[in-house]
């Protein structure tokens, strides 16, 4: 049974949430404040947790960004209102891995988690056939088993397991064309049509980080109308 970590300051809310995560066969462990959730996060290893950006004491953005800086990789889905997209860019930032906003359908929070315990069971497994254990960016070195990279000066950056998904996804299909779709499917395990601005966000914050110059971007081009194409 996979573990839940659900941070969520409204009463109603989290008594919906619990009541469905666990009728769908999850254990769930829920709190209302930063405090409490990073005392939690301490004490247990969870599979996925869900995270509101605006609670009591600590907020959830400054919550994300202990837990990465802690070394921990447990994925994060942050919980953000309609209107305060800038919060949802802001945790991608900070380490997220997703985002969803209120009011969400419940369905899709459930598709949600599914894509990412598959990812995790997908990366404790043994590599697909055609998926190299490393991957050369420009003057980066991306290394899929620790979770990082490389540059040829020798600086390292930390990845997170879903930037590094979609880097292996490129890796997989260097020169093609991976549509929206693609993505939406193979890293987020999430059915195609749904209208969401996470894979640009990702993308953006990958060419922040290893590009030369993020603004003219060498080697994840956009393909107008289609997707993205990575450049070895």
């Amino acid at each position: 049974m996979s573990h839940v970590l659900l941070v969520e300051d409204d009463e109603h809310l989290v008594e919906g949430m619990v009541f469905n995560l666990r009728n769908a066969g999850y254990d769930v462990t829920a709190c209302n404040n930063g405090e409490d959730a990073l005392d939690a996060m301490g004490r247990s290893a969870y599979d996925v947790i869900l995270l509101d950006v605006m609670l009591p004491g600590i907020d959830g953005l400054e919550v994300v960004r202990r837990l990465r800086q802690e070394g921990n990789t447990s994925p994060v889905l942050m919980i953000t209102a309609l209107n305060r997209a800038d919060d949802a860019i802001a945790g991608l930032d900070a380490g997220a891995d997703d985002y969803v906003t209120k009011p969400f359908d419940l369905d899709e929070i459930l598709a949600r988690i599914r894509g990412v315990l598959r990812r995790q069971v997908w990366g404790r497994a043994a590599e697909p056939p055609s998926a190299p254990e490393s991957l050369q960016y420009g003057e980066w070195c991306i290394d899929f088993q620790e979770f990082g990279a490389t540059h040829s000066d020798g600086r390292k950056i930390s990845l997170t397991a879903k930037e590094l998904a979609l880097l292996q996804l490129f890796a997989c299909r260097p020169g093609e064309v991976v549509t929206r779709e693609t993505f939406l499917k193979e890293v987020w395990g999430l059915p195609a049509g749904l209208e969401t601005r996470t894979i640009d966000n990702f993308i953006r914050k990958l060419r922040q980080a290893l590009e030369e110059d993020p603004s003219h971007p060498a080697h994840i081009v956009s393909v107008r109308g289609a997707g993205y194409r990575f450049v070895p």
